[in-house]
């Protein structure tokens, strides 16, 4: 029970590694308010997971949502322990000249700037409690810079710049701050791979591990670690959650056209 007593916010918590990281926290001991855009697959989890989790529904790109869930939790339980901002919701594969300032502008919204607005909304609770675990999810996808998805790789890396600066800046008050790029069949992957079904096998090819992981059982367990009392000393960290990915890099090279 690493997670004992301890209160949780898990953005996308509906789908992928979101649902396998609550589902996790909440056999961990922890206390998940799940923050989800889809009212039906959020609550599903509620249901699923039973009284240690509340639904409630946010828009990571609405700056209000993300300070009324950080609200919510603190209503509902007292308090906020841990932050996971895992949400993502869209982008298309093409190439950097076809980028609309549409699509950018989500992309940011919902992959950076939500998770920062979340991030400020949850630092004074954290910061008065001296104890205060910030897990942000990133990806080698921007680290590595694949082809196609400029908008993620933007907002990814730019949301491992904050989490750094915030790791820093924040380090003698009890917080941390690390980020994880995990490689795991997630709700976006299969969003895109049904898309492109030609690039799933290619994916687990390349993986050295030969599979893509599994969001509960390979990418949760790392969560809780950052998120209990044995990350204490880690802090501005990223993690590759990867299977070996981020060794060599891994091949990704769609089709983008012409």
């Amino acid at each position: 029970m690493q997670l004992k007593d301890r209160v949780a916010i898990i953005t996308g918590a509906g789908d992928g590694i979101g649902r396998g990281v609550a589902t996790q926290f909440v056999a961990e001991g922890a206390k998940v308010l799940v923050a989800e855009i889809d009212e039906q697959a959020g609550q599903a989890v509620v249901d699923e997971l039973g009284d240690n989790a509340h639904f409630v529904r946010t828009d990571v790109a609405n700056k209000a949502d993300v300070e009324a869930m950080v609200a919510a939790a603190v209503e509902r339980w007292g308090t906020l322990d841990i932050l996971v901002n895992n949400a993502w919701g869209g982008g298309r594969i093409s190439r950097v000249e076809r980028k609309t300032p549409e699509l950018m502008t989500a992309g940011m919204d919902v992959g950076f700037y939500g998770p920062l607005w979340a991030m400020i909304a949850a630092h004074p609770v954290m910061k008065e409690n001296g104890y205060g675990r910030i897990v942000n999810m990133a990806s080698l996808n921007g680290v590595n810079a694949h082809m196609g998805t400029l908008e993620y790789n933007s907002a990814k890396e730019a949301l491992r710049g904050a989490t750094r600066t915030a790791a820093r800046e924040w380090a003698s008050t009890g917080i941390t701050a690390n980020i994880i790029c995990p490689a795991a069949k997630s709700a976006a992957f299969r969003r895109v791979m049904g898309e492109h079904p030609e690039l799933e096998a290619a994916a687990d090819a390349s993986n050295p591990m030969g599979r893509i992981g599994d969001p509960q059982a390979d990418i949760a367990p790392v969560a809780v670690f950052l998120a209990s009392e044995a990350s204490r000393y880690m802090t501005g960290n990223t993690l590759f959650v990867d299977g070996g990915s981020h060794i060599n890099g891994s091949s990704w090279a769609p089709d983008l056209g012409e």
